[in-house]
């Protein structure tokens, strides 16, 4: 049979480059947070917000079922190891909380082209070839490639699925893989959005 699909959107980064919590930030009435987790909750069995330990009484945060990130790892992978701990049968869509063209054709294209025969199905980036590990599926024989993957001193998930085998596929929208990490590219996606719509 094939593993469940859970979900996990990576909410526990410091957004240094933003200078404000991504996570926090709306492109429209809504936090970018509050969208991702909708958009995944309506495609799994169980859904998740990653956090910090410091994060778990935040209030934006406090709002959704956590798994709180720890060792080993850190950064992105310290969630995907975290969310594999807990439920270690499952397969894993991860997803970044700031893709503000995402929509929901995206996610249910990534589970329709799912080969739960390989370790992960990612998406591939239309502009380098490289895979998009923060919105892709891990899946349970993923696990201890991910921790020896770590414990050989790599914290990089796109360099994990560079490594070992995966399925790519070429997303139908992929400006929805685009993420802003600067206040100057919020201010460019919201500007974009506005004239656009929202996804």
């Amino acid at each position: 049979m094939m593993p469940p699909l859970h979900g996990l959107v990576l909410a526990g980064g410091h957004s240094s480059r933003m200078q404000s919590d991504k996570a926090a930030l709306s492109y429209g009435a809504r936090p970018q947070l509050a969208r991702a987790f909708e958009l995944l909750a309506l495609r799994v069995s169980l859904a998740y917000v990653s956090v910090r330990a410091d994060q778990i009484g935040e209030r934006l945060r406090a709002t959704y079922p956590q798994i709180v990130d720890g060792a080993p790892g850190s950064g992105p992978i310290a969630g995907i190891i975290a969310a594999q701990a807990k439920h270690p049968d499952a397969a894993w869509l991860i997803l970044a909380c700031d893709l503000p063209f995402l929509g929901g054709e995206t996610l249910d294209q990534l589970i329709a082209g799912r080969d739960a025969g390989r370790l992960a199905t990612a998406f591939r980036n239309a502009t380098n070839g490289l895979p998009e590990p923060l919105c892709a599926i891990y899946e349970p024989a993923s696990r201890e490639s991910i921790l020896g993957h770590v414990a050989a001193g790599r914290d990089c998930p796109r360099k994990f699925l560079l490594a070992h085998d995966v399925l790519l596929l070429d997303p139908v929208h992929p400006a929805a893989l685009e993420n802003a990490n600067t206040p100057r590219d919020f201010e460019t996606m919201r500007a974009s959005l506005k004239t656009t719509g929202a996804p």
